[in-house]
């Protein structure tokens, strides 16, 4: 997939950043990578002077000097890399999205993904597992007699507006499967049987790629969706002709 203004990303090939946590990310990998790298430096200057050291016959390092010292500062340096690792997740994953965050289901299935909008009534509808029929126009189970799901819109595109936080609620209908949207930063899986939770900012409009990241069958390497960031008032164009599609379906049928 193109997309149209992700900001460029000049570290190891890495997809251009699209969101609002991704720089975060970014630099903390860049900083275990930096890291790495002089440690592994390190090492190979710490075993030529060893070498140099040993055979003109120097008096050996003390133990505390060789040992205890580089295995606390090792210690200190990866816990405090650890912790950074964990606050980012958390304030990302964990900390739960702003009240006025867009609620959007995301639901997987055997191979393809679906989501869902609450409509204009902002509340979902119910659904059920028995009533999944993608092949009748109902992929992700809605209840016809549940007056709250009559206007929710279901697309195999996830459409965003750009600077705005997003709240996904991932479910899976049969396997795990694994969401995944690289220029955002974005992974987390999706589990039968419950609703997780995952909330974002994309930054840049644009056309992006979503996989499945769980060998979950198969048909696993075709099961891939479509992200399209949009401006707010090309989203608010799209989201009312959704709307309007929804409300003369749900007429059609008669609900």
């Amino acid at each position: 997939m193109q997309q149209s203004s992700a900001g460029v990303s000049y570290f190891w090939h890495l997809p251009a950043n699209a969101s609002a946590h991704g720089l975060a990310l970014d630099n903390h990998l860049k900083l275990n990578l930096w890291i790495a790298f002089s440690l592994l430096a390190l090492l190979h200057v710490l075993l030529m002077v060893g070498l140099i050291a040993r055979r003109r016959a120097i008096r050996p390092v003390h133990k505390l000097t060789l040992e205890y010292i580089p295995l606390i500062a090792f210690t200190a340096l990866f816990g405090t890399l650890a912790f950074q690792a964990q606050r980012l997740w958390a304030l990302e994953r964990y900390t739960g999205a702003d009240p006025g965050a867009m609620q959007v289901e995301v639901t997987g299935m055997q191979f393809a993904w679906y989501f869902r909008y609450p409509g204009a009534d902002g509340t979902f509808g119910n659904t059920s597992l028995s009533l999944i029929a993608p092949g009748e126009g109902n992929p992700v189970g809605l209840d016809p007699k549940d007056s709250y799901g009559r206007d929710d819109i279901v697309s195999s595109q996830l459409v965003l507006p750009a600077d705005h936080e997003v709240d996904l609620a991932l479910r899976a209908v049969d396997v795990i499967h694994g969401f995944a949207i690289p220029e955002l930063r974005l992974k987390q899986n999706a589990v039968p049987g419950q609703a997780v939770h995952v909330h974002f900012t994309p930054t840049a409009p644009g056309t992006y790629a979503i996989l499945c990241t769980q060998v979950c069958g198969s048909g696993h390497y075709r099961m891939q969706a479509t992200l399209r960031v949009l401006s707010q008032a090309e989203f608010d164009a799209w989201l009312s002709a959704e709307e309007r599609k929804a409300h003369d379906a749900a007429v059609g049928a008669g609900r």
